[in-house]
This record gives C-alpha cells, structure tokens and sequence, in this order.
C-alpha cells in the first residue's frame, strides 16, 4: 500500500475512533446524569474508550510517527464534528434577558 494510502487510512481510522470516543462521551453523560451511581459510568466509560483508542492507534499506526499523526487528525476533526452535531441538535434557544433599571433612591 502506497504511503498517500496509509495516511488516507490511518486519517480515517483516527476520525472512526473520535466518533467513538466523543459519541461515548456523550451517551456516558446522558446515562450518567440519569443513573443513581454516575461515578461508576463516568469512570468504566473513560476506561473503556480509552481503552479502544489506544488500541486503535497502535493499530492504525503500525510503528509509523506519520500515521499516528494523521490518526490524530483524523481523531481531533471528528472531535469537532460530533460536538457541533450534538451542540445542534440539542440548542436551546436562550430566553430574553430582562433590562436591569438601576434606580437611584
């Protein structure tokens, strides 16, 4: 495989894994706040998606500085996807705020 493919590969690996690790986090948060121990998810989750990643990028990277970089970028734009895609689909449109009359007595 040419080396342009590897860093193709790698680059898409890395984002498959920020889709994981971010789309986790957010269904960790969602259990969590929900749970009467969220200790135990926060913890088992950030363990467990850790976990994966690392594995993933010893995987993906084969040895390789250049592929680990390009799976980082791939990990860091997934990063930004996802958190706009939830911080969309979850906005809430802010309430007015009040004017705040300072009277003098």
């Amino acid at each position: 495989m040419s080396e342009i493919m590897a860093l193709g590969v790698a680059l898409l690996g890395g984002a498959l894994l920020g889709a994981f690790f971010f789309g986790g986090l957010w269904w960790t948060v969602q259990k969590g706040m929900q749970s009467e121990n969220p200790a135990l998810w926060f913890i088992g989750s950030l363990m467990l998606r850790t976990a994966v990643v690392l594995w993933g990028f010893f995987l993906v990277s084969q040895g390789h500085w250049s592929r680990i970089a390009s799976c980082l970028v791939g990990f860091v734009i997934a990063r930004v996807i996802v958190v706009r895609w939830f911080a969309r689909e979850h906005a809430q449109p802010l309430a007015p705020l009040e004017k705040e009359t300072n009277v003098a007595p």
